[in-house]
């Protein structure tokens, strides 16, 4: 998992990452139809984030944050585990367009988080979308309706590295396995979405739509075989690859069929496939 580890800080400095920008897009994607910055996303005390609505989300609703379920504050959900509607004050620093924190935002709980089948966290805020718009300036990032498309260019933004990768969808992983958890169709990137620790939760975003289609979630590290902080790829017939130094996310149109009324997670919602307690 893309967690903080403590290496990581000082690879960064090594590589001189820290104050580099962001990844250079290839020649192809330089008309890409949005402008994509730091305006919605959210750095952790861990790990990275974003506040993000649904197509049907309305501006009275209650604001979500969206990041990865290893990342909550009361430890990695175990396999087969879901954790639903927990009470969480959980507070989250608001970036703007430039990478600057505009506020301090607080969870009201923990709406939905598990690392079976996928790797997310849903936290519901105590503002509204009205009320951060209002007060800060800041939108909300949508998430998309439907599966990612291979080739699709994406940019992953990273709130806690303040830090925004440029790649492609290289494909899919049927299943991803890292040590005791197995996640379902995972995004694999090219190879120059080289995400760190820290950018656990970032959202990949869709550089022609301006939508998040996956969130960022791990990569293999050391070229070992489906351990943790090393994600094995297996397909339908059971055979293991592995791709040292390539990086993964999770879709996220899974999650827009469970968001129903008051941007509640209603797990039983035509549509909704999250695993369930």
């Amino acid at each position: 998992m893309n967690k903080p580890l403590a290496g990581a800080l000082l690879a960064l400095l090594l590589t001189g990452a820290a104050a580099a920008p962001a990844v250079a897009a290839p020649r192809d994607q330089a008309a890409a139809a949005v402008t994509v910055n730091y305006a919605g996303t959210v750095a952790l005390s861990n790990c990275s984030g974003s506040v993000v609505r649904a197509p049907g989300s309305l501006p009275t609703d209650p604001a979500l944050v969206l990041s990865n379920g290893h990342c909550i504050e009361t430890g990695f959900p175990g396999p087969g585990e879901v954790v639903k509607d927990q009470p969480s004050s959980r507070s989250f620093s608001l970036l703007n367009a430039s990478g600057s924190r505009v506020a301090t935002l607080r969870a009201s709980k923990i709406a939905y988080a598990t690392m079976t089948d996928t790797d997310i966290s849903v936290y519901q805020l105590t503002k509204t979308y009205a009320q951060i718009q209002s007060q800060y300036g800041i939108s909300a990032l949508t998430l998309n309706d439907a599966r990612p498309v291979q080739g699709t260019a994406i940019k992953v933004v990273s709130g806690y590295w303040k830090r925004i990768y440029s790649c492609n969808v290289d494909g899919f992983a049927y299943r991803l396995k890292e040590g005791e958890w197995t996640w379902k169709d995972s995004v694999r990137y090219t190879s120059s979405c080289n995400t760190i620790g820290g950018t656990s939760g970032s959202p990949v975003i869709d550089t022609t739509t301006g939508k998040v289609v996956a969130v960022n979630n791990t990569g293999n590290e050391d070229g070992q075989r489906c351990t943790e902080n090393n994600p094995c790829e297996v397909d339908e017939s059971g055979n293991v690859t592995v791709r040292q130094g390539i990086n993964y996310a999770q879709e996220t149109y899974l999650i827009v069929p469970c968001i129903g009324a008051g941007n509640k997670i209603d797990l039983n919602r035509a549509g909704c496939a999250l695993p369930k307690p």
